[in-house]
């Protein structure tokens, strides 16, 4: 006996939720790298070993059979190291347990922080260039992403150069808002929100009664400058911001190992109640060895004023990379922070190809004919504003000095 199909045949598409997202642009041009033999400056995360103590502290954490599951909102020695590092930052004695939650990298906490704040019809606001999970996690959460854009100065050589114009972003907000994402340093332009800055998005978030996401996973990463005040300012410390801010931090970035996915989220204790209510059932926890090893390495890091050590680290490779890009003609943006350095390449004749972006054509001319690999920045804008990234390539600096050498000498052997 037969029967018939309770429901008509369909085929077995993906959920709305997801049906519009493509392949990330960063597998197109890792792909792409190989391909060529590429030196891959797309891709950002470090090709160099961990510090010795932080892997010293991973087998340490190894050789203490710390197999089972920790608790979902973190390992305790990890929260009370954090607690440490970052309440005199904050400038308050924070709770390790309930005022810190631990996720599978600082995605998670993105992902989770939006999951549990933002509900179906819900605005999010995301200045461009944006990291690309933000839109993401926010359309899969049933909200809208509204967009606004960071707009570079005539002629800017300098991350600084790019502005924030507050007059478009207050616009940008309506009853509907909820959240405001902001990542500073930023990925890809470098830039430092201006204690300026950060002052009138506080002012906005407290007028329209919004809650802010704060994206610090390059806070380590910050460089002076002779000329002008460069400083990392963490808007949660801002009068009347504590209550309503989301700070998220990365063990990925601040030790180079970004494949052991430990981030965490610094909130007051309602904001992480309810991120940890949505992150007990996205992983549940998080690799307790890999806590603990953090935990250790956080409690020795400024013993051996390993945060001044990294800043100096990253500079000194950025400088290398700045010239590198300026001997071969480039125009570079010199960033304040991240590991990123945004090129200008209006003034390179690399032809078009059909229904492509241009920056998209450029970073494949790029890896193809130059053997250096980059990511088109339009990537991370919206549809409507991909033109205002026409003329960029996205270079790391996250690299061996070796592997920027060689980058060096592709640059000025194919471009000078």
């Amino acid at each position: 006996m037969s029967l018939a199909p309770v429901k008509p045949e369909r085929p077995f598409l993906p959920a709305p939720r997801v049906r519009g997202f493509g392949v990330t642009v960063f597998a197109e041009f890792s792909a792409l790298a190989l391909q060529h033999n590429a030196v891959n400056l797309g891709q950002g995360f470090p090709n160099f070993p961990a510090p010795d103590f932080v892997k010293a502290a991973a087998q340490q954490a190894i050789g203490a059979d710390l197999n089972q599951y920790a608790r979902s909102g973190g390992h305790l020695p990890l929260v009370k190291a954090l607690a440490n590092i970052y309440g005199p930052l904050f400038g308050r004695e924070l709770n390790p347990m309930t005022e810190i939650v631990i996720t599978v990298g600082a995605t998670e906490g993105i992902f989770a922080t939006i999951q549990a704040l933002v509900a179906p019809g819900d605005e999010v606001i995301l200045i461009e260039p944006f990291y690309d999970s933000y839109p993401a996690s926010v359309i899969m959460a049933g909200g809208t992403p509204v967009y606004v854009p960071l707009r570079p100065k005539p002629d800017a050589t300098s991350s600084a150069d790019w502005i924030l114009d507050m007059d478009e972003l207050e616009a940008a907000f309506s009853e509907r808002t909820r959240l405001l994402i902001i990542n500073t340093p930023q990925n890809p332009v470098g830039k430092i929100l201006t204690r300026a800055e950060l002052l009138k998005i506080a002012a906005l978030a407290q007028k329209y009664n919004i809650l802010v996401l704060s994206d610090e996973v390059y806070e380590w990463m910050v460089y002076p400058d002779p000329a002008r005040t460069v400083e990392h300012l963490r808007i949660a410390t801002l009068p009347g911001m504590w209550e309503r801010t989301v700070t998220l931090g990365s063990a990925g970035k601040t030790f180079s190992v970004t494949g052991w996915k430990i981030g965490w989220a610094i909130a007051p204790a309602h904001l992480v109640h309810a991120i940890n209510m949505a992150h007990q059932w996205i992983p549940f926890a998080v690799a307790t060895p890999l806590q603990e090893a953090v935990g250790i390495a956080l409690t020795m890091a400024p013993q051996q004023d390993y945060f001044n050590w990294l800043s100096h680290m990253y500079q000194a490779k950025r400088d290398k990379l700045l010239g590198a890009l300026t001997d071969a003609g480039l125009k570079p943006v010199r960033p304040d922070g991240s590991y990123f350095i945004l090129v200008d390449t209006s003034h390179l004749a690399v032809p078009d190809e059909t229904n492509s972006p241009r920056d998209f054509s450029v970073c494949r001319w790029f890896t193809r004919e130059v053997g250096v690999a980059a990511i088109p920045p339009s990537a991370f804008y919206n549809p409507q504003n991909q033109h205002l990234a026409a003329n960029l390539v996205r270079f790391c600096f996250c690299k061996t000095d070796e592997m920027l050498d060689e980058a060096a000498k592709r640059l000025r052997t194919a471009l000078s």
